[in-house]
């Protein structure tokens, strides 16, 4: 479906606001695209020089500027008000989990990082996006074949906005993370600088590309040669041992991990508190209805497939670090006999951190926050679990997946700087890929440029560096406000 890019008047991109219609190129998506296969769209090459058009009203070195604004609301009280609706008694253990570190307090304040970045430029080009791209949210998991991709996994706070805060949240949280763990400043910029490398020498070599090309490249990691991504022998390795690690990961493992069988020989969830905890039978009655409801949201030929399940177990399992509070329940299944268990994870669907300051999805999407989490996750994902789909419990709206099967992460912490370089090229990468699938990489390779002068890595390395200090001080007001009895945090975060 044509649609058109925005353009900003200068003054108001300063400041991330109103916009006007310019030069016609592809946009993310409609409610329901009326297909029209008489007309065509606008060239690649007409669609870049959009983009371009964009970067002159709105120049990489804007980007950059993070400065302290005036009206910026405690960011405190931005914390307290994600945490309306959240189960008050988990309350404490979210504010402990977000307190072990800087990089836990940026992936818990993902609200006041949203706050923020709706008050720098936009350039005017919007996607699909993750919402939270940090880097612990790519990750592995499996095909339906079986077979390891690596891939963005968390798609919580998925909306339509620009592409540019996702790419840095990607950026910040690259030095967020690496500050923290111990590489120098002059370190940590290059890893930002190469992942927007990476997005953007991507985003080139897919502007000019078949959308059918682009929609079926995937990131296979379990195979001796792993395509689409730059890995030395040492990133290889890493690989490996996270694939293998991803390989153990199975229902079989899960249910030898999570579960037990009863002396007159059912099987239940082990109670392990205050992660794993038993629900009440009217709650499980519940759960278990919403799983009957959320079988329609399947293609219909998958629905065969769950129909020879049956549920023998539902507990309560806190997720995450932002997650926390939210209701999220496992459900133990069994089909033929005791060797085939199923897991499925029914976890409440928020509003996203960035809805104050975007559209959001299109209706139907954004009539339910978990059909809004499936739709989008299905958008991005070069592959998805077959086994997605929404449902509500209570007058709640949840999302349903795969519990933990092939799934996997990439231990960043760990790795040598020329580990950390190549994997922040390969986040660049899949980041850009994700994008590509529902933006236009023409008009965004337009904006960002060849990549050979490094105005845009430069740009959003200043920004990244910048909000690595001011997550640092947040987080420190985020202590003091547990040791002035402000917040409440539980003894221990481990839990």
């Amino acid at each position: 479906m044509e649609r058109t890019v925005i353009e900003q008047d200068p003054a108001d991109a300063a400041s991330g606001s109103a916009q006007a219609d310019a030069d016609p190129v592809l946009a993310p998506i409609a409610d329901f695209p009326r297909i029209d296969l008489r007309a065509g769209v606008e060239s690649w090459d007409k669609r870049r020089h959009a983009g371009k058009t964009l970067r002159e009203k709105v120049p990489h070195a804007a980007q950059g500027e993070f400065a302290p604004d005036p009206d910026r609301p405690d960011p405190i009280a931005l914390i307290e008000a994600a945490h309306e609706g959240r189960q008050p008694h988990l309350i404490p253990l979210r504010v402990a989990r977000m307190a072990t570190s800087p990089f836990a307090f940026l992936r818990g304040a993902a609200h006041v990082m949203a706050w923020d970045l709706s008050r720098g430029p936009r350039s005017g080009i919007d996607v699909v996006m993750n919402g939270d791209a940090h880097t612990d949210n790519f990750g592995l998991f499996g095909t339906p074949q079986r077979d390891i991709v690596l891939d963005l996994n968390d798609f919580d706070e998925v909306t339509i906005g620009p592409w540019e805060w996702d790419l840095k949240r990607l950026a910040a949280g690259l030095a967020v993370a690496t500050t923290e763990a111990g590489i120098s400043a002059r370190e940590s910029r290059a890893a930002v600088m190469e992942a927007v490398c990476g997005y953007q020498q991507t985003m080139r070599r897919l502007a000019p590309q078949g959308s059918l090309d682009v929609w079926y490249q995937t990131t296979r990691v379990d195979t001796p040669h792993i395509s689409g991504l730059r890995l030395d022998a040492e990133s290889r390795a890493v690989v490996r041992r996270a694939v293998d690690k991803a390989r153990r990961r199975n229902n079989r493992s899960l249910l030898e991990q999570v579960a037990e069988r009863r002396t007159d020989g059912s099987w239940r969830l082990k109670t392990d508190a205050p992660i794993l905890t038993p629900v009440d039978e009217a709650t499980r009655e519940d759960v278990v209805s919403g799983l009957e409801r959320y079988a329609e949201t399947l293609p219909r030929e998958r629905r065969f497939m769950l129909d020879r399940y049956h549920v023998v177990d539902v507990a309560h399992r806190v997720v995450g670090v932002g997650s926390v509070g939210t209701r999220a329940y496992l459900a133990l299944l069994f089909g033929n006999s005791d060797a085939d268990a199923l897991f499925l994870q029914v976890k409440e669907a928020v509003r996203p951190a960035h809805a104050p300051y975007l559209p959001g999805m299109p209706d139907p999407y954004a009539a339910h926050e978990g059909e809004r989490v499936i739709y989008g996750q299905r958008l991005l994902q070069a592959v998805g679990d077959p086994l997605l789909g929404w449902t509500s419990i209570a007058d709640r709206p949840f999302y349903v997946r795969q519990m933990k099967n092939l799934k996997g992460a990439i231990p960043l912490a760990r790795m040598s700087v020329a580990s950390l370089l190549t994997f922040s090229y390969a986040y660049g990468t899949l980041l850009a890929r994700a994008h590509a699938r529902t933006g236009d990489a023409s008009a965004i390779t337009g904006y960002c440029g060849s990549g050979k002068n490094d105005r845009l890595g430069s740009a959003i390395a200043d920004w990244a560096m910048a909000y690595a200090e001011r997550n640092a001080a947040d987080f420190e007001l985020f202590r003091a406000a547990i040791a002035s009895g402000r917040l409440e945090a539980a003894a221990d975060p481990c839990l």
